[in-house]
């Protein structure tokens, strides 16, 4: 029974009330740190670049579960299909630190080409892999407009990819960006190291800097010994130490890829981690070594401060860094005319930097 005027001791909104304090409300996927809408406004963004890249050979359309490529083996007699995966690195640290995420994704398509260029290998598509602890659709759009850019410059579709968002896995701002190749080679044209002899001669191709090597030790010295930071001009360098760092990892398909299909070279080496000491034995036949002679060329800038500022001993610097040389051609010394003809016309400044001899698949440093 009711007294008075006064609303009743319980109704059924006191128990809405308790409910809705004492009860945890619904959960999504966000509360839990994953953004899938950052994500598909990353891939969204991306889209157009990504078409930009579509080679004759792409079935379908962007966002399926798997890639198609329909590949044209025309003119080849034994079609063999190269594959190859890599990351840049720490070289993302200095990107990061600077804010500048459009060429890391040009660093990945490159550093991938040319690892399969060394097998005579032209690339057909590329699949990238990004992953974040907090999505920034921004960011991750500007990543992949950077591997599209390079995979168009290249002729290489971007096939498909992946788009990851980790919370608790990566530190703040902090993403990691990692990438698959796959090429074809006619198996006539193929350099699988077979062709290499006594007497042929390496000669060096320019590189555009650190590459994607060796970033552990030159951040070590720039930012913590030279006291840097990446917006700080670097007098001896004429221009900041993110610049410098930042330098995209070139591509070499352009003045390479004619020398293969005419057949002039006997093989060649990507100079990336490991230097030279670890890459070059990796074409070489194991009854042959290669002299090199590091006199032969001007070491860049870079890699001068790097050593002095450092106190990196020269067989260090030859390991870690690619010292101003990213690619290596071991050539018949027959050939050796025309190809220097050739890389003439195509502008390279390239070095005579050694020659194969007797040995036990070793590098010498003379």
């Amino acid at each position: 029974m009711r007294r008075g005027g006064g609303r009743p001791a319980w109704d059924s909104s006191d128990a809405a009330t308790i409910r809705a304090v004492t009860e945890p409300r619904p959960l999504r996927y966000a509360d839990a740190g994953v953004d899938i809408d950052a994500k598909m406004g990353a891939v969204a963004r991306a889209k157009d670049a990504i078409r930009s890249t579509f080679t004759p050979g792409v079935v379908g359309d962007v966002g399926g579960f798997g890639g198609l490529f329909r590949p044209d083996f025309t003119g080849m007699s034994d079609p063999l299909l190269v594959a190859s995966a890599d990351g840049v690195g720490t070289k993302l640290k200095v990107a990061i630190a600077a804010g500048v995420h459009g060429t890391v994704g040009q660093d990945l398509v490159n550093h991938c080409v040319n690892d399969i260029l060394v097998q005579g290998a032209s690339p057909l598509f590329f699949l990238d892999y990004i992953a974040t602890g907090k999505m920034r659709s921004e960011i991750v759009g500007e990543v992949l407009e950077g591997v599209a850019k390079a995979c168009r410059e290249n002729g290489c579709a971007l096939l498909g990819g992946e788009t990851a968002e980790m919370p608790g896995m990566y530190a703040a701002g902090d993403y990691d960006l990692a990438g698959t190749i796959v090429g074809v080679v006619d198996r006539p044209k193929m350099l699988d190291g077979s062709r290499v002899s006594e007497g042929d001669l390496l000669i060096g191709l320019p590189s555009s800097g650190l590459h994607t090597n060796g970033y552990s030790l030159a951040r070590k010295i720039l930012f913590e010994t030279l006291l840097y930071e990446p917006s700080s001009p670097v007098p001896e360098l004429g221009m900041t130490a993110a610049e410098a760092l930042l330098a995209i990892h070139r591509s070499y398909l352009g003045p390479v890829l004619p020398l293969v299909k005419n057949g002039l070279l006997s093989a060649m080496a990507h100079i990336t981690g490991g230097g030279f000491p670890d890459n070059i034995p990796r074409v070489l036949p194991k009854n042959l070594d290669v002299v090199v002679h590091p006199e032969a060329w001007s070491w860049p800038p870079l890699f001068r401060l790097l050593r002095d500022s450092g106190g990196v001993p020269p067989s260090e610097m030859l390991r870690v860094f690619n010292c101003g040389i990213g690619m290596v051609l071991i050539i018949p010394p027959a050939r050796g005319l025309e190809v220097k003809n050739r890389l003439d016309a195509s502008g390279e400044d390239w070095k005579q930097i050694g020659r194969v001899q007797k040995g036990a698949r070793t590098v010498r440093f003379a």
